[in-house]
């Protein structure tokens, strides 16, 4: 609501001249001005979650336990971003559906029959001419969440304890974003409101394949321990007390959608970004794992500006690059008195300084052609190797 009147309204102005800024506060609104509001769907719903999970855990020696177990969950009346205000499709062939995709499509679809059930927007004629696009929060998302974890535990005597646990998961929803800042490699809203079943797919935050290896070694020098147990109090003081943490992260990427810089629906919603064909002309891989072009463009086509036309290519299609990162700490606690310790922290992250590339460039087309940088990666989604030292003080 803070996009309504009177607090932070905002206006599309069609055809506004570029010479006409500025704008003068005090000037009136242009009359072909319209307010693109904000609002909630009228009889909202309460979102809901059923989760369920199911788990096994066996001793296999006194000091090794291993868990399996599976995790799953159902939601629905879940928010998604909606234009309430969009023009009405037709869904061809009936009138006044085209026979045919136009002459100017890429010869891959030119004066090709279109396929039964293609939305096609006719007309750029609001539901409600007076006010532009709106983003609407509506219940009607859906959600599920399937999950098998596996967790594998050993305690050694010597103060070594190991961990290894791997998760593989799958979550599909028809959209998971609120707005356009957390929405990822995805239009953050439904590309279709009269077809949500278009955007059901992967979730912008699935990750098929997590595993995690972690290892704490109480090193077994000192008081009372394996060696030096009979030291002086100096040496003691020096050599006891050390502890070693591992941590080793190896997971598969998250999915992005590719699309256009462009709407050519006809829906006027210049806010989001629409997808293109999937190219029935093309063979080959479509990721190529490249940092310069991690997908082939090729194995898209779009649809020409203005034609009226969703894309047929599904959301959240293509995997991001994935991710391994190994961080490791040494600690040393120092006793000082009965209730005082001082601990001296020497932490290691992204250890071995591995390069983890965040996930590319989705926009594929621009009006004019091919975008120079579709498939690119201009980022990392960690650090490189970090190192901090500290001392902590408890009491």
């Amino acid at each position: 609501t803070d996009q309504n009147a009177p607090f932070n309204a905002t206006y599309s102005v069609p055809n506004f001249s570029v010479s006409r800024f500025p704008l003068s506060p005090t000037a009136p609104v242009p009359a072909t001005a319209r307010l693109l509001p904000g609002g909630v769907q009228p009889d909202l719903e309460t979102p809901t979650l059923v989760s369920w999970s199911v788990r096994i855990q066996q001793e296999i020696t006194r000091n090794t336990a291993f868990t399996v177990g599976y995790v799953g969950s159902h939601g629905y009346h879940e928010l998604i971003g909606i234009d309430a205000n969009e023009p009405f499709p037709v869904v061809c062939p009936t009138s006044p559906c085209p026979a045919n995709y136009p002459s100017n499509f890429p010869l891959t679809l030119a004066n090709t029959p279109i396929p039964a059930g293609t939305y096609y927007v006719p007309t750029a004629a609001k539901a409600n001419p007076e006010l532009a696009n709106t983003w609407t929060y509506f219940s009607e998302g859906d959600s599920s969440y399937n999950a098998l974890q596996v967790d594998l535990n050993r305690r050694f005597e010597s103060g070594l304890s190991f961990r290894g646990a791997y998760t593989w998961s799958k979550t599909i929803d028809d959209g998971d974003s609120l707005n356009s800042t957390a929405s990822g490699g995805e239009p953050a809203l439904a590309s279709n409101p009269f077809n949500l079943s278009a955007d059901r797919g992967l979730a912008n935050f699935d990750v098929r394949n997590v595993g995690v290896i972690s290892a704490v070694y109480a090193l077994p020098f000192g008081e009372g321990k394996q060696f030096l147990g009979h030291a002086g109090r100096f040496t003691n003081a020096l050599a006891s007390g050390w502890t070693i943490d591992s941590i080793v992260t190896v997971q598969s990427g998250f999915p992005f959608t590719p699309q256009l810089s462009y709407n050519p629906s006809n829906n006027g919603d210049t806010r989001n970004p629409v997808r293109p064909f999937v190219n029935p002309a093309f063979s080959g891989p479509v990721v190529l794992g490249n940092v310069n072009e991690w997908f082939n463009p090729a194995a898209f086509v779009a649809p020409p500006n203005g034609s009226g036309f969703y894309g047929n290519l599904g959301r959240d299609t293509l995997i991001g690059p994935g991710l391994a990162t190994w961080d490791f700490s040494l600690l040393k606690d120092t006793h000082i008195r009965e209730t005082m310790n001082l601990q001296f922290r020497a932490e290691f992250f992204n250890l071995l300084n591995r390069t983890n590339f965040n996930t590319p460039n989705a926009v594929v087309f621009t009006p004019t052609g091919i975008s120079p940088t579709a498939g690119v990666i201009t980022s990392t989604s960690t650090t490189s190797r970090q190192i901090q030292f500290a001392l902590k003080l408890l009491w």
